[in-house]
């Protein structure tokens, strides 16, 4: 398999995927200043072949534009073993779920999300595609999060909350009432300081 993106985030998901057992080719990064990560060769342009690759970049908007050029990219699913993760989990392609995580019954997880460290979601979330979710974070039953969504560290959101597409949920927010596309927002309770355009 390769990685899409040798930065930080791709020092963690290289590890994961050790963890489960994947042979690592090399990272594929456009930067040419980087030449090896982890011990592992840096190439900056993508085989002209079909290949296994999990894009292991931080940032859901670069993440959908990587995927959107349609590269010879067949994306795989990263689990790691230490996750506690319901046997009724649906999850799609080009995910990667964290250690420590616990995801509860009837989740639905969409393509290309990240779900971070010790995480925790609980019952009937739905969760689109190209979500972060954030180290700590705690979704209670019910909750639904747009694409592209980022939910900072800490954040806790109550049951039965929708949280709009391309949201900024702050760092340690707590989120008691629905959350508009595009919004940013902090604090506890959570409350709206801005809004920005869906355009991607």
């Amino acid at each position: 398999m390769y990685l899409y993106g040798a930065s930080g985030h791709g020092k963690v998901v290289a590890e994961i995927a050790e963890e489960c057992g994947y042979n690592i080719e090399a990272y594929i990064d456009e930067n040419p200043s980087k030449e090896r990560v982890l011990n592992y060769t840096v190439i900056h342009e993508a085989p002209p072949y079909d290949i296994e690759v999990l894009i292991s970049i931080g940032n859901n908007r670069l993440r959908k534009r990587v995927v959107n050029r349609g590269e010879h990219f067949n994306y795989i699913t990263l689990l790691h073993p230490k996750a506690i993760l319901s046997k009724r989990l649906k999850i799609e392609e080009g995910t990667i779920v964290m250690p420590g995580v616990t995801i509860n019954a009837a989740v639905k997880i969409g393509k290309h999300c990240i779900i971070n460290t010790n995480a925790s979601i609980d019952h009937d979330c739905i969760i689109e595609d190209f979500v972060h979710i954030s180290p700590n974070v705690a979704l209670a039953g019910n909750v639904y999060v747009g694409e592209g969504t980022h939910i900072g560290i800490g954040a806790s959101v109550i049951q039965g909350i929708e949280i709009g597409k391309w949201c900024t949920i702050g760092a340690g927010a707590v989120i008691i009432s629905d959350v508009p596309d595009g919004a940013t927002v902090v604090g506890n309770p959570g409350k709206v300081i801005k809004s920005r355009s869906l355009n991607i």
